[in-house]
């Protein structure tokens, strides 16, 4: 199968991509042909085909259960797929040369509130065999980078949540690999610190690291990342790169004079989407459809017209809409208690 959209390829081999008239190579480093997982009758992953390219920031979104965590453990060699194909860095996944060159934070991640930020990057530095000269150089530009050298020396337990999460980034950067995968990286973070994650992994771009990333803060994953998959139970329902996603559909505000009706069962008709949206009504056109029908269809009718925008998709709306879409009324019927993300 080919690409779906620029930069996320369903190919397994090394490729070239043409933007505005330069070529540039395009390294897979994660790739699966589909990956199949199953807990006994469960299908946590049914067919997952996807490819990250060397430099890229990949976000993978879905709601709990749709295998999001299943795929990142598939890919640490934490977990054994049960069918399909799976490499990371041109090694099949769980092969411990690999691993060395993976960064990981996990989510909910506990780290021993014994030690210090400084002890605990030292003793994560000696588990990934960074020689000691080197960690001591290093533990100080990492807490540098995140912004907690001046608490090196307090105790884990003394740390805010968001200080933890900042060194967990700290312990994934430790040993300099060139994969990162960050599940919910800024999640307990403030605003300020997100920015600040948010220009460190721009950062780490620019060094050409790989990044992937779990996350449920959609504005964050906007900000961020170059590409995403969107995940329901176990399979890819919608993928590309985000300025592409983003302008695949148009959406328009539309406000009418005061006890003036829009005639929506006539923009039905014409094959328009139409919601309220406070005041205003809001139009979603479709492939190959313009705003022009509708003001036609305003003005045939007598109607004063207002207001008239463009509405900027969010990947938020990007991810419900899809969501909806692939399954329509999942989260209005009652359903049987389902376990925690796999």
């Amino acid at each position: 199968m080919a690409a779906d959209m620029h930069g996320v390829q369903t190919g397994m081999s090394p490729s070239s991509s043409r933007s505005g008239g330069g070529s540039r190579t395009v390294t897979p480093v994660v790739s699966t042909h589909n990956l199949i997982k199953n807990y006994g009758r469960i299908e946590a992953l049914k067919g997952v085909t996807l490819t990250v390219n060397k430099g890229d920031i990949f976000g993978m979104l879905g709601q709990n259960g749709a295998g999001k965590t299943t795929f990142v453990k598939i890919m640490l060699g934490i977990t054994k797929l049960s069918y399909g194909k799976a490499e990371l860095l041109d090694e099949p996944v769980g092969h411990p040369k690999v691993l060395t060159r993976v960064g990981y934070l996990p989510e909910d991640h506990r780290f021993p509130d014994y030690h210090t930020g400084y002890s605990l990057l030292d003793f994560y530095g000696s588990l990934l065999e960074v020689p000691r000269a080197t960690r001591q150089k290093r533990i100080p530009e990492m807490l540098e980078l995140v912004g907690l050298v001046g608490r090196m020396n307090y105790k884990i337990r003394t740390y805010s949540k968001g200080m933890k999460q900042r060194l967990g980034i700290a312990q994934a950067l430790m040993h300099d690999p060139e994969v990162i995968f960050l599940d919910e990286p800024t999640d307990g973070v403030d605003p300020v610190g997100r920015k600040e994650i948010r220009a460190l992994l721009h950062q780490l771009k620019e060094q050409g690291k790989t990044i992937f990333i779990n996350s449920h803060l959609l504005g964050e994953v906007e900000l961020i990342c170059d590409h995403v998959v969107i995940m329901q139970r176990g399979e890819i329902i919608q993928q590309g790169d985000i300025a592409t996603l983003l302008k695949s559909r148009g959406f328009y505000l539309i406000g009418l004079a005061p006890r003036q009706d829009f005639p929506r069962d006539e923009a039905l008709k014409l094959g328009y989407q139409v919601s309220r949206d406070g005041e205003f009504w809001e139009v979603a056109l479709g492939d190959n459809q313009t705003i022009d029908p509708i003001v036609d269809l305003v003005r045939s009718r007598g109607l004063n017209l207002r207001h008239l925008a463009e509405k900027r998709q969010t990947l938020e709306d990007l991810f419900i809409q899809t969501v909806e879409a692939a399954e329509p009324g999942v989260d209005d019927r009652p359903r049987r208690r389902r376990p925690r993300d796999l």
